[in-house]
């Protein structure tokens, strides 16, 4: 079992393309508030991640209001506003930049992504970088989104980075001269940029570091969640847990609190109940066969949990999906 892998698909991280930007310096580029723009962008999800992955020059990333000194990027970094904070990506370090909505908007009569030259002319430096988006879901349980800094750059060190940075030049020059399936390809290519990048975060993770990505990299722990993710629906135990890890049991449950941030029977919980969204999403799935499927022997006990998470019980939640 692939722990990160399972997360991500259970979250339905999706990701596009958006804008394909040519510019000289002096120059600026606006990352708005998601809250803003979400629904124009990534319909039907909860949250959503702008990134900006710098293909050619060197700029500087801020998030707007934040006390932090602007962050320096250069050709093959990639920049990732994790919760969805409004920002900048310009050639001077406090650059401003004068928001546009009406450009943030999924086409029906082209393809991604937006060409966009703005050389005037001037005679600065030449950059190029390419903007986009991740959707994903924050309910009931998405334990990614706690775990990562509001700002996470990750560093063109790695072949892997290198290598990803080429596949997309390689499928933006495509674009240029379009042809069937090219947005899909970008499209895949920067979901698999953002798993390089969270390999590349979690490798570069301080020794004591918490969290859930540190977990995942923490033998016992680890070990613990392959467990819960192979099997969750079950009837797991703290002792089996920890006999199944090689640890005693008082031992088990002050390392996952520790690494973790939370009990291990509440991680399970909150795991159980996003599988069973991903279900109730289903037609043919029925609440009774949802509840069943994720561990929880009776339907009352479901609902109780479904609504204590998610805020409604199964059944309504169901139905505001059908509107």
């Amino acid at each position: 079992m692939d722990v990160l892998s399972d997360v991500l698909q259970a979250i339905r991280l999706t990701g596009a393309v958006y804008f394909d930007v040519r510019v000289r310096a002096p120059w600026t580029g606006p990352s708005p508030r998601m809250t803003l723009i979400r629904e124009r962008v990534m319909p039907g999800f909860d949250h959503v991640i702008p990134f900006h992955f710098m293909l050619d020059g060197r700029g500087w990333a801020r998030i707007e209001g934040d006390n932090m000194p602007p962050t320096r990027v250069a050709s093959g970094d990639c920049v990732i506003f994790v919760q969805g904070d409004g920002g900048a990506l310009g050639s001077e370090a406090n650059a401003q930049a004068a928001v546009d909505l009406d450009r943030y908007v999924r086409p029906f009569d082209r393809a991604l992504p937006f060409p966009i030259r703005e050389d005037g002319d001037g005679d600065g430096e030449a950059a190029r970088f390419v903007c986009g988006y991740f959707g994903c879901d924050s309910r009931p349980f998405n334990p990614l989104l706690d775990t990562l800094p509001r700002l996470l750059v990750v560093r063109s060190d790695s072949a892997s980075g290198r290598a990803t940075g080429d596949l997309i030049r390689m499928a933006l020059d495509e674009s240029n001269q379009p042809s069937p399936g090219g947005e899909t390809i970008l499209a895949r290519l920067s979901e698999l940029l953002f798993l390089q990048c969270l390999r590349q975060h979690i490798a570069d993770l301080p020794a004591q570091s918490t969290g859930w990505l540190a977990g995942l990299r923490d033998r016992h722990i680890g070990a613990a969640l392959v467990l819960m993710h192979g099997q969750p629906a079950k009837a797991w135990t703290l002792e089996s847990l920890a006999r199944e890890v090689g640890m005693s049991r008082a031992g088990f449950a002050e390392r996952f609190a520790a690494v973790m941030g939370e009990p291990a029977m509440r991680y399970l919980g909150n795991w159980r109940l996003q599988i069973a969204l991903r279900l109730l999403e289903r037609n043919d799935v029925s609440i009774a066969q949802a509840a069943a499927e994720v561990g929880y022997e009776s339907e009352a006990a479901f609902n109780r949990a479904f609504k204590s998470k998610v805020g409604l019980p199964p059944g309504a939640w169901r139905r505001s999906r059908e509107q």
